[in-house]
């Protein structure tokens, strides 16, 4: 697990290089604060009564420093339930200076754990706001800053590591953090249109492993999330000439990431969906084996057997040593048995015993047959006998 498992900074122009967990293996609601009335001070009288005015002005500013150090010093809870709360130490720059999401934004950040212990400190972490570049606590509180203001955060480890923890920085596992964040920066994010094919290649590559760290988490929500994003970047048009080496390059990293939100997609149980991401990969790359793998484990999943099968049958035929297909095929393939084997006998049921009713009439046949046989062998029989004994009476007389 690398450092963007904690905080990811904005992707430069270069390929990232780092490999990704499947390649190898929600939006939230921000809940807003009150609108604050602030209404301009009055102007001061052009006459006289300058030391009237100065004393009222005076008491206004009193009055300001007063209710200013109450909002400083009042905790806000940012969900409603007491595991995210945000401070304000240091006012900032007013409500109409507070970033959008969807912009990119660069804070001053201090990690602690509840004891204490600084464990990271990043004097210009940037990331697009909304996008899951970095932790939740981070990603919902930092849209309710102000330009330069500076807040303290609690958060519960939910919004933070989780259960898993991290390496780096060294966070353990379930552990609540305390953080320190001064915003110093909002921008547009970039025009994919005007980006440069290696730059939108690193950028789809950057949300992609963003994904694959959410994917490690367990957060498949935010792992689909975060392929989402990568694969609109693939998608954008552009107005930068792209030659045919990196358009392939560019589309391996689609590929890439509808691979990896099937993975997820199965995870949650989302199976239609699921096979669409499957469905556009082979769309693309129709050997592509990750793809004809999950494919088929969805059909299976789906209780279509024969075409789960056939399926998987295909991706072996593309790689026979993959002992991973080779499991998956052989269970499936004696599951679909055991299923047509519950279902004649189901049939069977169903239709009574037709072995046992064949057997009877067959019986109940011969036994009709040997009755008219012995019936008809009597008859000729008396007959024979009668002809015979008018022969005898005849030469008698």
């Amino acid at each position: 697990m690398d450092a963007s498992d904690a905080h990811v900074s904005k992707p430069s122009s270069k390929k990232n290089r780092g490999t990704s967990l499947l390649d190898s293996g929600e939006d939230f609601e921000v809940l807003d604060e009150e609108d604050i009335d602030d209404d301009p001070p009055p102007l001061e009288d052009a006459g006289g009564g300058k030391g009237k005015n100065r004393n009222e002005a005076e008491k206004k500013s009193s009055d300001t420093d007063s209710d200013l150090s109450c909002q400083v010093d009042e905790w806000l809870d940012v969900l409603g339930n007491d595991q995210l709360k945000k401070k304000v130490v240091k006012a900032g720059k007013g409500r109409d200076t507070r970033p959008q999401k969807g912009q990119n934004v660069k804070i001053h950040l201090k990690t602690y754990l509840k004891d204490g212990t600084l464990v990271e400190e990043q004097s210009d972490l940037s990331f697009t706001l909304g996008d899951g570049d970095v932790i939740q606590a981070l990603d919902l509180t930092v849209q309710l800053m102000e330009m330069e203001e500076k807040v303290l955060i609690q958060t519960d480890a939910k919004y933070a590591f989780g259960a898993r923890g991290s390496l780096e920085p060294v966070v353990p596992p379930n552990a609540p953090l305390s953080l320190e964040v001064e915003l110093l920066e909002a921008t547009d994010a970039p025009d994919l249109e005007l980006l440069s094919p290696a730059e939108k290649i690193a950028l789809a590559s950057h949300k992609r492993e963003r994904g694959n760290v959410h994917y490690q988490r367990g957060d498949y929500t935010f792992a689909v999330n975060s392929y989402s994003i990568a694969l609109q970047i693939t998608e954008s048009s552009s107005k930068v000439d792209i030659s045919a080496e990196e358009e392939n390059e560019l589309m391996d990293v689609k590929v890439k990431c509808l691979n990896n939100m099937a993975a997820s997609q199965l995870k949650l149980d989302h199976y239609d969906a699921a096979l669409k991401s499957c469905v556009l990969a082979l769309a693309h790359q129709p050997d592509n084996i990750k793809a004809l793998f999950r494919m088929g484990k969805v059909l299976a999943l789906q209780g279509e057997y024969p075409e789960a099968i056939q399926t998987l049958k295909r991706a072996l035929k593309l790689e026979p040593s993959n002992k991973t297909i080779h499991t998956e095929l052989s269970k499936l393939v004696k599951k679909h048995s055991e299923q047509r084997g519950a279902e004649q006998a189901m049939y069977k049921k169903m239709l009574g015993n037709p072995t046992s009713s064949s057997s009877t009439q067959k019986h109940r046949a011969k036994s009709s047959w040997g009755l008219s046989w012995k019936w008809l062998f009597g008859a000729t029989a008396v007959a024979i006998g009668g002809v015979a004994l008018s022969v005898v009476i005849a030469a008698r007389n």
